[in-house]
This record gives C-alpha cells, sequence and structure tokens, in this order.
C-alpha cells in the first residue's frame, strides 16, 4: 500500500515534465512545493505503471552530468600518477598525490553532508563544482607551463579532494527530490551502473589524452567539473532543502553531524548495515588487490591484466541492470542474501581456476553479484532517511566506507606475502563467507527489506525541544484603574 505524504514534506514523488520553470537556486517553501506540483507517485491514480526516467528532464540533466564527471575523474585517476612518475621518477610520489585528494575528500563528507540539510543544496553543488574545476584546471595550465612544482600540484589534489566530499553529501538529496520512490532503485543501479562504464572507458582514454599532450587529460576533467555545475542550474525541481516557517534559528554544523549520528543510531537497519558494508568494502578493495597480484601470478601480461579488468568491471554493469528488476521478482532480502554468497563463492574460485581468461570470467559473475547488494542497501537508505537527514545520514555512511578501506589492501598485500597469494585469496573468500551468514543472523535488522521498496515508511523526525515559554513580567496596576 502507498504511503501518503503528508502535507509540507518534500514533493519527490511528482513527475516533473509539468512543473513550471523557476529559476535557478530558488528553492520553495515546502508548502509552494505541494501547492505547484502534482502529488501522484509519477502516475494517475489506478495506473500502475510508471514513465520512464528517461521521459525525466531533471533526472537525464542529473544522470549526464553526473556521468560525464565520473568519466573525467577517470581520466585523471590515471593521468596523475603517470605525471608524477614523469615529473619526479618516484611511485611514493605517484602514491601521495592520490592519498592527498582521498585524505580532502574524507575530511569534508560529512560537514559536506551537514551543509547538504542546512542550505542550499542546488549551490552547494554548483560552486563545491566550479572549485573543482578550477583545481583541476590550475593543474592543466601548470603542466602545460612545463615543469610543474610538485608541491603545487600536491596542494591541488588536496583541494579538488576538499571540493569533492562537499559535493558528495548532496547526491543521495538530488537523487531522493527528481526520482518517484517507486524507481529509487532503477536510478541507483542506472548510476552505478554508468560509473562502472565511465571507469571501463577512461582508462584508455586517458592514456590516448596523455600520450597528445601531458596536460590534455586534466583540462578534459575540469571541462567535466563544469557540465555538473550546468546540470544544477538546469534542473527544474527544487533540491531543498525546505524552509520551515517560523524556524529562523539552527543549530551549528557540530549539532547537525550529532542529530545525523542520533538519525542512524534510531534504525536497526542503518546501524546494521553501516557496519556491515564497511566490513564488506574493506575486504572487496582488498580482493581487488589480490585480483591483481594473481592474474600476474597466473602468468598475466599487463595488457592480460587491462582485459581481465575490464571483464570484472563489464559484470558490474551487468550487475547494475540486472539488480532492480531481481528486486521486484524475488525480494531485496533474498537478493542480498544471493549476491553475498555468489560474491563469497567468486572469492574462492579465483583462488582455483589455472588460467587469466578464467580469472576474468569468474570475476565478471563475481562483480555481477556484487553490484545488486550496493543496490538493495542504498536504495532503501534513500527511501527510509527523512529529506531533512539524507545528506548526512549518506555522507556519514561514506565516511565510515572511506575510513576503514584503506586497511584491505594492507592486510591483503601482508597475507599474501606471509602465506602466498593463493591463500590470502581463500583468507579473505573466508572472511567473506562469515559476513554472508551475518546477514542471516541479522534477520531482524533486515526486516526492513521485506517491504517493497515503494512501501518503505519514513523514520520519524525527532521532535525537536520546545522553546521554554517567557518568564511572566509581574507588573503592580496604577491607582485608579482597573488591574
Amino acid at each position: 500500500m502507498e504511503r501518503s505524504r503528508p502535507e509540507g514534506s518534500p514533493a519527490e514523488d511528482a513527475p516533473e515534465e509539468d512543473t513550471p520553470a523557476r529559476p535557478a537556486g530558488e528553492e520553495t517553501s515546502p508548502g509552494e512545493a505541494t501547492a505547484t506540483e502534482p502529488t501522484a507517485a509519477g502516475a494517475p491514480a489506478g495506473q500502475s505503471k510508471l514513465p520512464s526516467l528517461w521521459r525525466s528532464r531533471d533526472y537525464v540533466y542529473w544522470w549526464t552530468g553526473e556521468g560525464l564527471n565520473q568519466l573525467g575523474t577517470s581520466v585523471s585517476t590515471l593521468a596523475f600518477p603517470l605525471l608524477m612518475l614523469y615529473a619526479t621518477g618516484s611511485a611514493a610520489q605517484a602514491g601521495t598525490i592520490t592519498v592527498l585528494h582521498m585524505l580532502g575528500r574524507l575530511a569534508t563528507l560529512v560537514v559536506g553532508g551537514a551543509l547538504a540539510d542546512r542550505v542550499s543544496r542546488r549551490a552547494l553543488l554548483c560552486l563545491a563544482a566550479l572549485a573543482e574545476a578550477v583545481s583541476m584546471g590550475a593543474v592543466a595550465w601548470l603542466v602545460y607551463r612545463g615543469d610543474p612544482p610538485v608541491l603545487a600540484l600536491d596542494a591541488l589534489a588536496l583541494a579538488g579532494g576538499l571540493a569533492a566530499g562537499l559535493r558528495s553529501g548532496v547526491t543521495a538529496p538530488v537523487i531522493r527530490r527528481i526520482v518517484p520512490k517507486e524507481q529509487v532503485a532503477d536510478a541507483t543501479a542506472q548510476g552505478m551502473g554508468r560509473d562502472m562504464l565511465a571507469q571501463l572507458l577512461g582508462a584508455p582514454l586517458g592514456g590516448l589524452l596523455y600520450a597528445t599532450a601531458r596536460w590534455v587529460p586534466f583540462l578534459f576533467d575540469a571541462i567535466t567539473f563544469l557540465f555538473i555545475a550546468l546540470s544544477s542550474l538546469l534542473i527544474r525541481r527544487p533540491l531543498g532543502p525546505d524552509r520551515t516557517p517560523g524556524k529562523e534559528r539552527r543549530p551549528g554544523l557540530a549539532a547537525d553531524v550529532r542529530a545525523g549520528l542520533r538519525m542512524i543510531r534510531r534504525s536497526d537497519y542503518l546501524v546494521f548495515t553501516l557496519a556491515w558494508g564497511a566490513l564488506l568494502n574493506t575486504v572487496a578493495q582488498g580482493f581487488m588487490l589480490l585480483f591483481v597480484v594473481i592474474v600476474n601470478h597466473r602468468g598475466g601480461s599487463p595488457t592480460t591484466i587491462g582485459v581481465v579488468t575490464s571483464l570484472a568491471v563489464t559484470g558490474g554493469v551487468l550487475g547494475a541492470v540486472a539488480g532492480p528488476a531481481l528486486m521486484r521478482r524475488i525480494g531485496a532480502r533474498r537478493v542480498l542474501l544471493l549476491s553475498a554468497w555468489l560474491f563469497t563463492a567468486s572469492f574462492a574460485a579465483v583462488a582455483l581456476v589455472p588460467r587469466p581468461w578464467h580469472i576474468g570470467l569468474v570475476m565478471l559473475i563475481g562483480m555481477t553479484s556484487m553490484v545488486p547488494m550496493n543496490i538493495v542497501t542504498e536504495s532503501y537508505e534513500v527511501r527510509l532517511v527523512p529529506d531533512a537527514y539524507l545528506g548526512r545520514v549518506a555522507s556519514t555512511g561514506q565516511f565510515c566506507f572511506q575510513a576503514v578501506q584503506w586497511t584491505g589492501p594492507l592486510a591483503a598485500g601482508f597475507l599474501a606475502d606471509a602465506v602466498g597469494v593463493e591463500r590470502a585469496v581463500l583468507i579473505l573468500a573466508a572472511a567473506m563467507a562469515v559476513l554472508a551468514l551475518v546477514l542471516h543472523a541479522g534477520r531482524r535488522q533486515l526486516a526492513l527489506l521485506d517491504t517493497p521498496l515503494e512501501e518503505v515508511q519514513e523514520l520519524a523526525e525527532p521532535a525537536q525541544p520546545a522553546e521554554p515559554d517567557p518568564e511572566p513580567v509581574l507588573t503592580h496596576p496604577s491607582k485608579g484603574r482597573a488591574g
């Protein structure tokens, strides 16, 4: 049964084609949004089939801008280490510039989520993307001039990471605003498939652009950030956050972050999936390192490693296509359990198959199963968390994932050196099996997954403490006047 939307909540479920254009950056109050937009969940009453997301202009703008940006990021991710190797001859410096970008992003992730719930998301998205464009454009300029200073490149990578963290907090709230609730899983899957495809195309394109001229990949990336800013201005739907009439005072950022943490603690599902997902991400990152090592160990050349990696990424695209359909057909909980066990089996099979192309086929199956896990957990999070808290909750989850994921490759590398790469892969497969068993043990915490996505009830927002009434002023009536 479809949950009715209370008056004054974000008009997230309405189609946008007939929404009147609004100046970029202008937001509406909750009452205005409700008054000017249809309240049907994307279709007239009694109509079960929703129009394709590709018919939504706002969604196409968002998806295209994000896709071009992901392609640019994939290009510069390859070009940065190559540039540092050329400039310094040091592999350590090549790794340092990547780490600085990651640390910058991690430093502002939670702040970005808090800001996304208190200031204009459109403005935050646009300004952060422009800051990233300036940072990457400056890198292109320094490289074009020749002999770029290493410290300047490091500083620009850090600055770009700081801006990226602020922008990341806006992603989940924007999807919630422009996608009907029945299609959140489809939008999540299409985003993951898009990112996988960008990763697949970005590496060869980055190599081609770098061969043209060393500064070209960075200019290309800078231009793609401009598409993010442009798409945020072209989206007509109000992106929020909604202003509550009569509430002028707001707590500070630190209080907003604490409120986001309290919202997570109120849901067993959020606490469980955040902790479980962080551990899964750590194990998966370790396995990705061993995947490259074992292909090399089986006699694969660098070209073979690239082809096998492409097979794995192709599996991710297939998983993104299949995920929403599987959720509707067999249910979200079964998709999560089946995907976890298939992913575990692919770990073990990689250690046993003899040839690199066998490993590629196994990884195609493994990645096909991994992406639906992410689709399930992320789409239910978007539906469960109220719009006013979604930026903080989503960015806190990303922070937890990224804060621990670096330990996976580190531990996997030590294991491979200590016991051999095949045994290290099997140890990680055993760890993944434990995580799959935990899903069975967490039946109560995952009870939400038994509810169809479109019927998920939002968590109630915590009651705001009432402001104390002003103390009465005692006055004495003057003589001769009525009291």
